[in-house]
C-alpha cells in the first residue's frame, strides 16, 4: 500500500475526549498508521496533544496549530453568548487553515484533503480551494426540533432554535460554503437530514456515515460489566441539561410510567437543570432522581455500568456518543428516532421512538421503560447484540482501515483521471 499525504482540517481535536474533539483525534491517530498526516487544529488543543505524543509517539503524524490573531478560545463554553462567539472564530480560522494549507502543499505536496471537525455542514472548509482531491465530513447540524415539540422549550430555548435556524440559513447562503459543496469529491452527512442540506447547496456525491467511535481498548472496558440486580430498575441520561437534549421528556415518561422500585439518574450540567428539578418535584419524582452533575468520562461509565438502559431523548444531534457508550456496555438504549442517535440504534439494541408530538413520544418512552423494566432477558438480549453492533460497524480501529481504503481509492482515481 502506498504511503500518502494527507491534510487533515481538524479544528477540535484532543485525546481522551468524547464529542468532536474526540472525533478529531481519533481519525488523525488512526490513519496516521497508514499515512503521513498533517493535521491543522486550534491551539488550545496544544497541551494535551503534547502530553499525549510525547507518551505515544506517532511518527507519521505532523500537528500545525494556528488561531486567527492569536486569539485562543475554548470552544467548549456552552454559554449562549460564548458559543456566538465561537463560531465567529471558526470562520476566521478556516480563513489562516487556507493560507497555512496553501503554503505546505506547495512545500509538501498532499495526495488527499479531509475536513473532519467541525462537522458543521453550514460552515465552510477553506481548505477545499487547494488543487488536491477533498474530503468533506462527516458534517452534521441540518437536523432540527420538530415544530410540535417547541410549545415546551422557554423563552431562552425558542430563541436559541430561532438563531440556530438563522445561521444555518446564512450558512447554506455563503457562497464559500457553496464553493466547498462544489469542491469536494465526497461529502460524508452524519445524517439524512443533513444530507439533503448539502444536496440543496451543491454536494453531487454523499453518503450517510457516522462520525463517532470507540477504541478497542474503551469497547473492552465497557464491556467489562456485570449483569444487575434486577430488583431494582436503574433508568439513566447523559449530556449537558440544555433544552433540545430532551430531558424533560424522559422525566415526564418515567413519571408516567410510574414503575416500583426504579431511580432515574441524569448525569450532566446545564442551563435547565433548575427547571428540570421543579418538574421532577412537580411530577411528584424527585425523590427517585438523581442529579449526579458533570462525571469525568470514566466515572460516566461506571455509572451507565450500574444502570440498565440509557434514555437519550435528544431532539436535534448530529452524533449522540453515549448511546455507543451504553451500547459497548450491554445497555439497550431509549431514543428518539432523530439525528445520529436513529443511525447507531437498530430494533435489536434498543428503542427508537417516533417523535410526532411531546405527547406521544413521552408515552411511547414510558412503555419502552415498562417493557425494559418487567423483561430482564429482552435487557440481555438487546444488550448483546448492542456489543456486537458498536465491534463491527463503530471500532475506531475499523474506522481507520475503512477511511485509510478510501484515501487509496480517491488518490488512485483522481491519478488515473
Amino acid at each position: 500500500m502506498k504511503q500518502l499525504k494527507i491534510l487533515i482540517c481538524a479544528y477540535a481535536c484532543e485525546p481522551g475526549k468524547g464529542s468532536e474533539p474526540g472525533v478529531g483525534w481519533n481519525v488523525v491517530r488512526e490513519v496516521s498508521k497508514y499515512h503521513q498526516i498533517w493535521v491543522l487544529t486550534s491551539d488550545c488543543h496544544r497541551q494535551a496533544l503534547e502530553t499525549e505524543l510525547a507518551r505515544n509517539s506517532l511518527p507519521n503524524l505532523h500537528v500545525v496549530y494556528l488561531d486567527p490573531l492569536g486569539w485562543i478560545i475554548d470552544w467548549s463554553d456552552e454559554k449562549m453568548g460564548k458559543q456566538w462567539g465561537v463560531y465567529v472564530h471558526y470562520y476566521l480560522w478556516q480563513i489562516g487553515a487556507y493560507f497555512i494549507s496553501s503554503s505546505l502543499h506547495k512545500q509538501i505536496g498532499f495526495h488527499v484533503l479531509h475536513h473532519v471537525t467541525y462537522v458543521k455542514y453550514s460552515s465552510p472548509s477553506l481548505i477545499s480551494l487547494l488543487p488536491v482531491p477533498f474530503i468533506w465530513g462527516p458534517v452534521g447540524g441540518g437536523e432540527s426540533s420538530p415544530k410540535s415539540f417547541w410549545k415546551d422549550f422557554s423563552y431562552r430555548g425558542k430563541t436559541y432554535e430561532i438563531l440556530r435556524n438563522l445561521a444555518r440559513w446564512i450558512g447554506e447562503c455563503d457562497p464559500l460554503v457553496r464553493l466547498t459543496a462544489q469542491q469536494s469529491v465526497l461529502a460524508r452527512a452524519t445524517t439524512e437530514d443533513t444530507a439533503k442540506r448539502l444536496r440543496q447547496v451543491g454536494t453531487k456525491n454523499v453518503q450517510i456515515y457516522s462520525p463517532l467511535g470507540l477504541s478497542k481498548d474503551e469497547i473492552a472496558n465497557l464491556s467489562d460489566s456485570v449483569i444487575l440486580d434486577n430488583s431494582s430498575i436503574r433508568f439513566i441520561s447523559v449530556g449537558r441539561l440544555l433544552h433540545w437534549k430532551g430531558f424533560h421528556l424522559g422525566l415526564a415518561a418515567f413519571a408516567q410510567a410510574n414503575l416500583p422500585n426504579t431511580e432515574y439518574w441524569i448525569v450532566g450540567e446545564g442551563t435547565e437543570r433548575k427547571q428540570l428539578e421543579i418538574l421532577t418535584q412537580y411530577l411528584n419524582i424527585s425523590k427517585q432522581v438523581k442529579f449526579l452533575g458533570n462525571l469525568s468520562r470514566e466515572d460516566t461509565w461506571s455509572k451507565i455500568q450500574n444502570c440498565h438502559a440509557l434514555v437519550h431523548p435528544s431532539l436535534h444531534e448530529s452524533g449522540g456518543l453515549v448511546c455507543l457508550e451504553a451500547m459497548a456496555a450491554g445497555r439497550p438504549v431509549i431514543c428518539l428516532d432523530l439525528g445520529g442517535p436513529a443511525v447507531q440504534v437498530t430494533e435489536e439494541t434498543g428503542f427508537k421512538i417516533k417523535a410526532n408530538t411531546p405527547e406521544q413520544a413521552v408515552s411511547d418512552i414510558a412503555q419502552a421503560m415498562t417493557y425494559l423494566a418487567s423483561n430482564p432477558e429482552v435487557r440481555l438480549c438487546m444488550g448483546k447484540a448492542g456489543q456486537k453492533r458498536v465491534k463491527e460497524t463503530f471500532s475506531w480501529e475499523r474506522k481507520g482501515r475503512q477511511l485509510t481504503q478510501l484515501y487509496q481509492e480517491i488518490s488512485t482515481r483522481i491519478h488515473h483521471t
